[in-house]
């Protein structure tokens, strides 16, 4: 008789978690593959769900904003967007009005002018004004970063942090718990100085929040005073000395400096998730006022498993609808979901130049096997694809004709668009989008072209096993 009744209880826990799946999953395939464990390991599957497959997260963000500590969203039809922008030149082009529009519906945060946006070419240019910035610090830093390195680039930077700790600044460190791990010992061990406040995102443990070991935060924040901010794809570490030919793990990449009101879009990025690190209240900040000559456009874009919406996938769908002339990608790890496929190869047909720039040795072996199963696709509608010799390119760019640019944290692969917490910039400035296209015209040409014939040249066992990775790329 126990064993009818606990049987019973086993088989509503697994019928009532299955459609709860059923209800709330938005993607087809992750609710067939929760209701299968429901109902294959009854009992345990329907533990795994609860445990594994709810997006509390989410659940928490809607409290800071229930509490009034996350800029809420605009109210439909009205536009809090400061200032106008209707009578901007850049904007009175359809393809980027429609491209701003939907960027309005999609994001809580407005579109500013009056910014300036530099790029900063690997750690040689990057880290030296990073730690200028931090030197020139009177009131407060906050530092965000995925991985903090514990060799001499990351000793300089915790010496840097400390020194501003001791002269009264206010400091604040949020390292990732997982990304913090791939250099020994753990940066945060370096602090010596009990000034500066360190944090760990989702430190893992078998308990409460730390069970989301996939769900990491793979931003790059630096805001000094809220008057100046950096971001870009660029952690902190010696990898990043490119020009160091001895370094065996030397690594490309491009950060940006910020000035202008959207430095505040970045602070309260910082604050939203050392909120969630940490427990501590946070009021959003002002906006700096903008800085002379300052005509970039931008808008900060925080997303994760957090928001209500894919809004990269959004952005990037949208971004490639609205191109004209000529579409620009460079990412290291590219794995492209169906409505990205789409998108580009609609952009192709329509006959914007596409061009795909991707290391030709990834450090993520999987990552580029599972990259290469896609090429085919790609190829036989126009889109032109390179390989980039080393070292390897951690850069992160999208460029769209002559005016729009998105640069930031993201990949263009399922980790970023869906479980990562990124930081992007969308800017709206012809002579950044120049600087950037002249970047990555001169990495093209020293890259090699890869061919349909290649592709469809390749061996048997070579394809199965690109295949085989294409099959896990949701999980890659």
């Amino acid at each position: 008789m126990l064993d009818t009744i606990l049987w019973l209880l086993i088989f509503i826990f697994s019928l009532v978690s299955a459609g709860h799946a059923l209800l709330t999953k938005r993607d087809p395939r992750a609710a067939l593959i929760w209701v299968l464990i429901c109902f294959t390991l009854p009992g345990l599957g329907a533990g795994l769900y609860w445990l594994l497959g709810i997006n509390r997260i989410r659940t928490r963000a809607r409290d800071w904003q229930t509490r009034g500590e996350e800029r809420p969203w605009p109210e439909p039809n009205t536009s809090c967007w400061l200032p106008p922008v209707d009578d901007d030149p850049v904007f009175l082009h359809e393809n980027n009005a429609a491209l701003l529009a939907l960027a309005d519906a999609v994001t809580r945060r407005p579109l500013v002018s009056g910014n300036l946006v530099e790029p900063l070419f690997n750690g040689e240019e990057a880290y030296p004004a990073m730690l200028e910035a931090i030197e020139s610090a009177r009131h407060e830093i906050n530092l965000a970063t995925y991985i903090f390195g514990s060799g001499r680039t990351g000793k300089k930077f915790v010496a840097a942090l400390e020194a501003a700790a001791e002269r009264g600044v206010t400091v604040r460190v949020l390292i990732d718990a997982i990304g913090e791990r791939y250099d020994f010992p753990p940066a945060r061990r370096l602090f010596r100085s009990k000034k500066v406040r360190i944090a760990r995102f989702l430190p893992p443990s078998l308990f409460g929040r730390g069970i989301y070991l996939n769900l990491r935060n793979h931003r790059k924040l630096l805001v000094i005073d809220n008057r100046l901010g950096f971001t870009g794809g660029m952690n902190i570490g010696d990898r990043h000395l490119a020009s160091d030919v001895r370094n065996p793990r030397r690594t490309a990449d491009v950060h940006f400096r910020v000035q202008g009101p959207v430095v505040g879009q970045l602070q309260e990025a910082f604050l939203e998730d050392w909120a969630f690190a940490t427990g501590d209240r946070f009021q959003n900040p002002e906006y700096p006022p903008a800085v002379p000559g300052g005509l970039a456009f931008c808008r900060g874009i925080s997303a994760g498993p957090n928001e209500d919406f894919d809004k990269l996938m959004w952005l990037l769908v949208g971004a490639f609808n609205s191109a004209r002339e000529h579409i620009r990608i460079m990412t290291p790890y590219f794995i492209p979901d169906r409505p990205l496929l789409v998108a580009i190869n609609s952009a192709a047909l329509r006959g914007v130049k596409v061009e795909i720039i991707l290391p030709q040795k990834n450090n993520l072996p999987y990552v580029g096997w599972a990259a290469r199963a896609y090429f085919w696709e790609l190829l036989q509608y126009g889109a032109r694809i390179y390989y980039q010799p080393p070292p390897f390119n951690h850069s992160k760019l999208l460029l769209v004709d002559h005016h729009y640019s998105l640069v930031g944290s993201a990949n263009l692969d399922p980790r970023s668009l869906r479980l990562n917490f990124e930081f992007n910039l969308t800017v709206f400035d012809r002579e950044l989008n120049w600087k950037l296209s002249r970047h990555f015209d001169a990495v093209r040409d020293q890259s090699r072209p890869v061919t349909q014939a290649e592709v469809d040249g390749r061996p048997l066992p070579v394809k199965l096993l690109d295949s085989v990775c294409k099959l896990f790329s949701p999980y890659l």
